[in-house]
């Protein structure tokens, strides 16, 4: 956590004021990538305080990581105003197919704070309802899995159509303003960045405190002995329906960082690989840690970025060769790794 909080106080200095000659100065490019890694690394957080705390594999955050970034997405799309190619206070693919006004759920996406508001209530809910259901019902392993996954690509499949009024295959992109301000400057895009390490640092600090507390002990109670949880008078349901809704909020908060800095959003993201990378990079960086799943989205998000330009043919089969290697040789993943070598060294120094 603290390479994090460097990279939030030490980017922005070696992209603003080091000039670009320099060996130190940091591109616009790293700034990009590092920037959407860490809106990766929310998301692989969330995912530990399902899975490594309290035994839920979801392969559909994908969906609530979609949700925050359209609902961002749409009130950047009401930002850009008659400066559109159509200079329409429309959407160009809303007057593309001869809308005549916005649909029901576009009635409040002209208000930055209404916008905000669906980016955790989206996510929040959806979450809430569909865990409210499986849980209740006892659905657990990999069936729960499975249905998030299958939620997910319909949701997808919805997203993709025209009607819906989200863009269809191409969703939103070409964003010009956001609060009146210009979206692509310097200025802005540090300021977006630091937004997004210090929402990063808060998230983490904040998952930290709540795992130690009696809730987060009851969770892993919940994940080693369920039965045995329920046997002693806590509702496994209420716990688990608890932190499956906080971690789609998260994810919801990482999807509406990410669009202004990426600068666009549709329905791939949605896609069912996406949920399978982030339950990748939890497991890469070690479950049940909070911070092997940021480590485990730097690496693997770094080396896909290095790969897919040096390599591009060869990613996906060093991606499925990694989680291969991890779950066969480090079931507790890089941070395991790193505290095995640290006890060798103490134990050999001690000898």
């Amino acid at each position: 956590m603290a390479a994090t909080i460097a990279i939030a106080v030490v980017a922005p200095t070696l992209n603003l004021l080091v000039p670009e000659a320099s060996a130190f100065h940091l591109s616009d490019y790293a700034v990009g990538l590092i920037a959407k890694i860490m809106c990766y690394a929310l998301c692989a957080l969330a995912m530990d305080l399902i899975w490594g705390y309290a035994g839920i594999l979801s392969l559909g955050h994908g969906l609530f990581f979609a949700l925050g970034g359209y609902a961002m997405g749409m009130y950047l799309m009401r930002q850009i105003g008659t400066d559109g190619q159509y200079k329409s206070e429309m959407p160009d693919f809303m007057v593309f197919l001869n809308w005549k006004e916005f649909p029901w759920h576009w009635a409040l996406s002209d208000s930055f704070v209404a916008q905000m508001a669906l980016v955790v209530l989206a996510p929040g809910l959806l979450a809430f309802v569909f865990g409210y259901f499986a849980f209740r019902s006892r659905i657990k392993g990999v069936y729960f899995s499975i249905i998030t996954q299958a939620l997910t690509f319909a949701a997808m499949l919805l997203f993709f159509r025209n009607e819906t009024g989200f863009g269809g295959n191409n969703g939103f992109t070409d964003f010009k303003r956001i609060l009146g301000h210009p979206i692509a400057t310097p200025s802005m895009r540090m300021l977006l960045f630091v937004i997004t390490g210090l929402t990063l640092i808060g998230a983490f600090v904040g998952a930290r405190w709540l795992m130690g507390t009696k809730f987060g002990r009851v969770l892993q109670a919940i994940r080693d002995a369920e039965g045995r949880t329920m046997f002693i008078g806590y509702d496994p349901v209420a716990y688990k329906l608890a932190i499956w809704t906080l971690s789609a909020v998260l994810c919801g908060i990482a999807g509406a960082l990410y669009v202004p800095q990426v600068g666009i959003i549709n329905p791939s993201e949605m896609s069912p690989a996406a949920g399978i990378e982030i339950a990748i990079w939890a497991a890469v960086g070690g479950r049940g840690t909070l911070i092997g799943p940021i480590v485990g989205a730097f690496f693997v998000n770094g080396a896909k970025s290095w790969f897919t330009q040096a390599f591009p043919e060869f990613w996906l089969y060093f991606l499925g060769v990694l989680f291969i290697a991890v779950t066969l040789f480090l079931p507790n993943g890089l941070i395991g790794l790193y505290r095995r070598l640290r006890a060798g060294r103490t134990k050999g120094g001690t000898r």
